[in-house]
């Protein structure tokens, strides 16, 4: 079973600790969470985070957080869906749950009639190059936290102050930009969740 948490928008640093602490605290039956949510503006960086992928400093916070992957933006009108999963309780590699978030983003947003895709080698889903969803995850004893990022409908200009994800001059795009449907994040939020919940509990 996994449990599906909306949490509306809240800040990173809060969820950040709330992640911590539930992955410290869970048990070997502790049920699997997805935490669905946006977060107000923000930069944060990976383990790995390079400073100098970050063009401009602005207003806009800084966090280094202890996910995997370089700086990327969060802001509202993007979904974020963290991912709370006993890979290990799986039997299943950091790998492949990178893979499945990846295919439920490609089946999501087929729903919407955009063709999405992978690119190897590069963690998140695309659309013609631009980069329209992010991954970051966390192991800890064999637990995952952290997870995705789609943008649905947001100001996508502080992209341009940064090198997404670590990528020179990489374009992002939002489901706004690609899509004639109408779009409501909580209905995207739902959607995108029965797709992670369908691959996970696959094993």
């Amino acid at each position: 079973m996994i449990k599906v948490r909306s949490k509306g928008i809240i800040s990173y640093q809060k969820t950040w600790e709330e992640m911590k602490s539930f992955t410290e605290k869970r048990q070997p039956n502790t049920p699997d969470e997805l935490w669905l949510l946006q977060h107000n503006n923000v930069f944060t960086y990976g383990l790995s985070g390079k400073s100098e992928h970050l063009l401009k400093e602005t207003e806009i916070p800084v966090i280094k957080s202890d996910r995997g992957g370089q700086i990327t933006y969060h802001g509202p009108g993007q979904l974020i869906i963290y991912c709370l999963i006993d890979i290990k309780r799986l039997g299943i590699g950091i790998k492949k749950i990178v893979s499945l978030i990846e295919q439920s983003l490609i089946e999501l947003l087929s729903n919407y009639d955009i063709n999405a895709n992978i690119i190897q080698g590069a963690p998140g889903v695309y659309v013609e190059g631009a980069k329209i969803a992010a991954l970051g995850l966390k192991v800890k004893q064999g637990r995952t936290y952290h997870g995705l990022s789609l943008n649905i409908d947001m100001d996508l200009a502080p992209f341009a102050l940064i090198n997404p994800c670590g990528y020179p001059d990489l374009k992002v795009t939002q489901m706004r930009d690609l899509t004639d449907n109408v779009l409501s994040i909580n209905d995207v939020q739902n959607e995108l969740s029965q797709y992670l919940i369908k691959h996970v509990t696959e094993f």
